[in-house]
């Protein structure tokens, strides 16, 4: 198995079992755990698509990973208040 797919493996297993917990309601989407699964899948398939030189996923992943950082900092400074 090539680098790049193991790494990209892994990161799209964190991503799903991040999802089916949540599905099972075992995490919540606003929790630590839920979005430090989402972020360190989302980094490494990001990092597995700039492996393989696909930058549709590269886009995605940076996105997913972005937004998940923002989510996660939000959580964890308290500000988690939505707009009206």
């Amino acid at each position: 198995m090539e680098l790049s797919t193991a790494i990209a493996s892994f990161g799209v297993g964190l991503l799903l079992l991040a999802f089916v917990l949540n599905l099972a309601k075992l995490l919540k989407a606003d929790s630590v755990p839920y979005l430090g699964l989402n972020l360190v899948g989302a980094i490494l398939a990001c990092l597995s698509s700039w492996m393989i030189d696909f930058m549709p996923f590269v886009l995605l992943e940076f996105v997913w990973g972005t937004a998940t950082l923002v989510a996660l900092i939000r959580v964890l400074t308290g500000s988690t208040t939505q707009p009206s």
